[in-house]
């Protein structure tokens, strides 16, 4: 659906494209074997046309994305498509196995630990309160059902399945409903875990905390969903040749290792590395898209920051728009560009974390 979906916005021809990166976390089962270019095959997309796919974690759709650019660039193509693909009900995170989430003492060697775990630590490390978290968790809701409800999400593409004569043209995780008291009966998902030994894996790295404050829920976590993103990267001669002007222009890219044990606060440490690299302030950015990993993770960036809560998420995270990992980069840039060019802003930063720490950012213009 989505290369159909690109020819027809942009006028592409599919032998103008030079190569196909996509990101994909869990390559299991139907998403293994370089899905980027089984995905070409299915869809009948010319022999040549080469695909990658990328594992960065679920940074992978914006490296993705990013490793597109480079290739434009330096001349090496001058025409890509990037993005991301992950269907968690098909193919459920760790379905692959991997032995280092699946052996303990390999993964405490590591310092690998699943994300939960490192976003409760961040929230015992800021003082980060059950409230707080439960607070970021509602507004992501409400603000993601009220772009829903005004049209605002106007990329999306509806899905068919042929096979059960369904279709489905918007997000359905959102839940419009939720309230501050809903949040604060649900148990915190990551306190078994730590009792079984991470806890005192990270009090010992950070003997001066006396404790792991475990605030996440299923309820301010991001949700678990499945999903697809697509973006166009050229340079200005594709553009001429598609009569097309460009929706953005990628002027610069971080990324960076953060604190293993944190696991998912490398979107601040990205965003902030590429700030200071820019030789820009927070203020300089009409535009934050920032990746919810955990409620707390989205504290953290606000703060270390200084981010106004007005220029942050404005349609929602993906505590309510849902997380399929390799995709999820990719459909945040899409939600940044639909809301920049909405409000006719110049400057953005788009941001994802990884485990173990990781995190990329990518700094958009306008005009």
């Amino acid at each position: 659906g989505l290369y159909a979906a690109m020819i027809a916005r942009t006028g592409l021809d599919p032998e103008q494209v030079d190569d196909v990166l996509l990101g994909c976390v869990t390559q299991h089962g139907d998403q293994a074997a370089n899905i980027a270019k089984t995905s070409l095959l299915y869809a009948g997309w010319p022999d040549q046309v080469p695909g990658m796919t990328v594992n960065r974690f679920c940074s992978s759709g914006l490296d993705a994305v990013n490793f597109a650019s480079l290739k434009v660039q330096t001349g090496q193509a001058s025409a890509c498509l990037a993005g991301g693909v992950e269907s968690m009900s098909s193919q459920p995170m760790l379905a692959d196995g991997a032995t280092v989430f699946t052996e303990p003492a390999h993964a405490a060697r590591c310092r690998m630990l699943m994300m939960g775990s490192g976003a409760d630590l961040v929230a015992t490390r800021y003082g980060i309160t059950r409230e707080q978290v439960d607070t970021v968790a509602l507004h992501s809701q409400q603000r993601a059902a009220a772009a829903r409800e005004s049209g605002r999400f106007h990329s999306i593409i509806p899905v068919s399945d042929p096979r059960r004569g369904t279709s489905l043209a918007v997000d359905e995780c959102i839940r419009p409903q939720t309230s501050l008291d809903g949040l604060a009966q649900l148990e915190p998902a990551f306190a078994t875990l730590g009792a079984q030994g991470i806890d005192a894996l990270q009090l010992q790295e950070d003997p001066a905390l006396s404790g792991i404050q475990h605030v996440h829920t299923a309820g301010n976590s991001p949700a678990l969903a499945d999903g697809a993103a697509l973006v166009l990267v050229g340079g200005e001669a594709l553009g001429r040749e598609l009569g097309r002007a460009p929706r953005g222009r990628i002027v610069a890219a971080s990324c960076i290792c953060g604190d293993p044990l944190e696991v998912v606060s490398g979107c601040a440490a990205a965003s902030a590395k590429l700030l200071n690299e820019q030789r820009l302030r927070s203020t300089d950015i009409d535009l934050f898209e920032l990746h919810e990993a955990f409620a707390a993770i989205a504290l953290k960036c606000q703060r270390d920051l200084q981010i106004d809560a007005e220029r942050l998420n404005v349609n929602g995270g993906v505590i309510a728009l849902g997380h399929p990992l390799g995709a999820t980069g990719a459909m945040m840039l899409g939600m940044l560009l639909d809301e920049m060019e909405r409000c006719d802003m110049r400057r953005g930063v788009v941001a994802a974390s990884g485990a173990a720490g990781i995190g990329t950012a990518l700094l958009i213009e306008r005009h």
